[in-house]
């Protein structure tokens, strides 16, 4: 348990900085004036759903790296790192071509008015140009918690982001004697913060493979198996996201209180998953590690013990929701009709909340096992054959915000069921 605590506490800090930064960006770029206010978010969505499909290069590597770790092969474990890093590095270039290119299309296609397009777009030509070294970041965290290492992600995410929010009041208003860039200064500093974690990353890398006398030429062969799960996980991903998309657009039929209601809850949520996904990390690590090692009862042990305090932190959360459900929707707005609105979604997030707890965790055992493929299968099935009928059916017959967080609940329970009945399995465990 305190092993599971270690790798959670590593990886919940590694989720939460960029969430947190991106509160100070939007506080600091804020007081520039709306317009400004609403560039920087256009410009940090579009990069954020980049970040969420490319997530494969931590969990994917996690996985790799963690069975081999456990196979005591610790040269083979940086390998993957290796490998996952020029997959991040080749990636990265060109996204930063396709993106510097395209983003006054794609700013355009989002954002009606013509000036806070064109002021997000020149955000992102400067931002885009730090998405290799962040896709470095992510391959450094995934081979890191593959051998268990917890302490040097901690402080190369928060040594990059600790510069880049000085940077970012520095350079966004011109304090001391830094030039005053306004947005851009946001991006540029966005720019250098990422640049320094990832480049922190590629050092320890270089460190670690000439220790353990590891080759840095690509090998065609573990890419072509890394892409393999990348195209499994991406699929996953896109999955969530069509989930999430078509709720927003389903919400927005009805109201304003009710999307705001909606996208505040969503919110919420989101936040709390870090915390769940931060346990299905640690569960990933010591799960590839126990299989590897052929140690199938190790394994199953990990799998139940990660089981049981993810639930047991989402019923603790769940209890605290439901203990403040008068007092803390108030925290995040003030307007009587939206606070109206969040009652129902509130108390689906409660109910929602200890399912998802399983869920998560046994997400975590089964990426750990590689098991990719299938949940790639079954997330897609939940999401065809269970969430977007029932979040259509919401807008069709006027079920508002109950039938969109009833399509969610319905989401993660099919999901419930099918990672249950793998893990009941024997599949996983080889």
């Amino acid at each position: 348990m305190r092993r599971i605590a270690d790798l959670a506490f590593s990886a919940l800090i590694v989720l939460i900085a960029p969430p947190l930064y991106l509160l100070l960006d939007l506080a600091v770029v804020g007081r520039l004036g709306a317009r400004e206010l609403a560039a920087l978010g256009v410009g940090t969505l579009v990069l954020a759903v980049l970040s969420t499909q490319l997530t494969f290069l931590a969990y994917g590597t996690t996985a790799r790296s963690a069975r081999r770790f456990g196979e005591g092969d610790r040269a083979g474990a940086v390998a993957e790192g290796v490998q996952a890093t020029w997959i991040a590095l080749v990636v990265g270039a060109v996204i930063v071509l396709l993106g510097f290119l395209a983003a006054p299309w794609i700013m355009r296609a989002l954002v009606p008015d013509a000036d806070v397009a064109a002021d997000a777009a020149g955000w992102l030509r400067i931002a885009i140009v730090g998405v290799p070294l962040i896709l470095v970041s992510m391959a450094g965290n995934g081979w890191m918690r593959g051998i268990q290492e917890t302490r040097a992600p901690v402080v190369n995410v928060v040594v990059g982001l600790s510069l880049a929010a000085l940077l970012c009041i520095g350079l966004v208003h011109g304090v001391g004697p830094l030039p005053r860039l306004g947005l851009n200064g946001s991006a540029w500093a966005n720019v250098v913060g990422q640049s320094t974690t990832g480049a922190l990353f590629l050092a320890a890398l270089l460190r670690e493979s000439a220790r353990s006398a590891v080759a840095r030429r690509p090998d065609r062969a573990v890419i072509g198996a890394q892409l393999v799960m990348a195209r499994d996980l991406v699929a996953r991903s896109a999955s969530f996201q069509i989930c999430f998309v078509s709720a927003a657009a389903v919400a927005a039929r009805y109201s304003v209180a009710a999307v705001a209601a909606h996208q505040v809850v969503l919110q919420v949520w989101e936040f709390l998953s870090l915390l769940l996904d931060s346990l299905a990390i640690a569960a990933q690590a010591l799960v590839g590690a126990a299989l590897g090692a052929r140690q199938t009862i190790e394994a199953r042990m990990v799998a139940r013990r990660v089981l049981r305090a993810s639930m047991g932190v989402a019923l603790a959360v769940a209890a605290a929701l439901a203990v403040g459900a008068s007092t803390l929707p108030r925290l995040f707005n003030h307007d009587a009709d939206v606070l109206a609105a969040m009652t129902v979604p509130w108390w689906f997030l409660i109910a929602m909340l200890p399912i998802a707890g399983a869920v998560f965790a046994l997400d975590g055992v089964l990426l750990g096992a590689g098991d990719a493929a299938f949940l790639r299968t079954a997330t897609l099935a939940a999401a065809l054959g269970v969430f977007l009928p029932l979040i259509w059916a919401s807008h069709f017959f006027g079920w508002g915000l109950a039938g969109i967080w009833t399509g969610l609940c319905a989401f993660m329970v099919a999901r419930l069921g099918a990672v249950w009945w793998r893990y009941r399995g024997n599949a996983w465990a080889i």
